[in-house]
C-alpha cells in the first residue's frame, strides 16, 4: 500500500513539475516576445529619431543658407553679398572685374551684416576710393520690406561716416527692371534719373559711366536746366529732380525707405 501511494504521489509530483517546467517554458517565450517586440519598436522609434533629425538638419541649413535679401556695395567695385532671414552673409559675389577681385581679399561669409558692409568700407581698396572723392551707393534688395527696413538702417549707420556714400532700399520689381536693361539698380536709379534731364541718355552710356561720373552729369544738366528756366545757377540741395522724387541718402544723394518704392531717389548737389 505505502509504495502503491508512494508512487502516486511520485507521478503527481512529476505532472506537476511538468506543469511548472511548461509554465515557465511559455514564461520565457512571452518574455523573449515581448523583448523583441520591444527591440523593434526601440529601433522604428530610433530610425524615426534620425529621420527627424536629418529633417529638421536639412530644413535648418535650407533656412540658414537660403538668401532673402541682398546688399549691393558699387564704387567701382561692384559686390553682391546674400544675407539669410538672420542677417547674416551667405554668399559673396564680385558682379564686375574688380568686384570679383575685391570679394577674393575679403572673408565676409557668415559675418553679420553690419560687420561685413565695415569691412568693405574699412578695405584698403574701397577706403582709398572713397578718400579719393569716388561715390559708393549701398542697396538692399529684396522682397520682405521688414527684413530690407531693419537692413536699410544696419547699412545708413554703418556708412554714416564715409563720404560720398549713399543707402537706398530696392524691391524685386525695381531689381527685375534694373536686370533688364544691363544695370546694377544704383546705376538704374541713376538711369531714370538722367533721363528725366535728357531723354537721349542710354543704359549703355550710364553702364559704362562710374558712380562719381553719373553725379557728376547730374549735377551739369541740373545745373544747366536751371540755368535755362531761371537764368541763375543751382546751389545747395534746392534743384534735384531726384529730391522731388524722394529721399534720404546721405550728402545730399537720394536713397529712400521701404514706403518710397518706386521713386528714383537721386539728388545732385550734395
Amino acid at each position: 500500500m505505502n509504495s502503491r501511494i508512494k508512487r502516486a504521489f511520485d507521478a503527481v509530483h512529476a505532472e506537476e513539475s511538468l506543469k511548472e517546467s511548461t509554465l515557465a517554458f511559455l514564461e520565457r517565450r512571452r518574455k523573449g516576445g515581448r523583448v523583441r517586440q520591444g527591440w523593434w519598436a526601440g529601433q522604428r522609434l530610433a530610425m524615426a529619431a534620425c529621420a527627424l533629425l536629418l529633417a529638421l538638419g536639412i530644413g535648418g541649413w535650407w533656412l540658414y543658407f537660403t538668401p532673402t535679401a541682398s546688399i549691393s556695395i558699387e564704387v567701382n567695385p561692384w559686390i553682391e553679398l546674400g544675407v539669410n532671414r538672420f542677417d547674416r552673409v551667405v554668399s559673396v559675389e564680385g558682379r564686375n572685374d574688380d568686384g570679383t577681385a575685391l570679394a577674393d581679399t575679403l572673408d565676409l561669409r557668415f559675418m553679420d551684416c553690419t560687420q561685413a558692409v565695415q569691412t568693405v568700407l574699412e578695405s584698403e581698396r574701397v577706403s582709398a576710393l572713397l578718400a579719393a572723392d569716388e561715390v559708393m551707393a549701398i542697396g538692399v534688395i529684396g522682397s520682405d520690406a521688414t527684413q530690407c527696413s531693419r537692413l536699410l538702417g544696419q547699412v545708413e549707420t554703418t556708412a554714416a561716416a564715409s563720404p560720398n556714400a549713399y543707402c537706398y532700399c530696392a524691391d524685386g520689381q525695381e531689381a527685375a527692371a534694373a536686370r533688364e536693361t544691363g544695370l546694377s539698380c544704383g546705376k538704374y536709379r541713376a538711369y531714370l534719373a538722367l533721363r528725366e534731364l535728357d531723354p537721349t541718355i542710354t543704359p549703355e552710356e550710364v553702364r559704362a559711366m562710374s558712380m562719381r561720373e553719373l553725379r557728376q552729369r547730374m549735377e551739369e544738366l541740373s545745373a544747366g536746366n536751371s540755368n535755362d528756366s531761371t537764368g541763375g545757377t543751382v546751389t545747395g540741395n534746392g534743384a534735384a529732380a531726384g529730391e522731388t522724387a524722394g529721399g534720404s541718402g546721405q550728402n545730399g544723394w537720394g536713397g529712400h525707405h521701404e514706403e518710397d518704392h518706386g521713386h528714383h531717389g537721386w539728388a545732385y548737389g550734395a
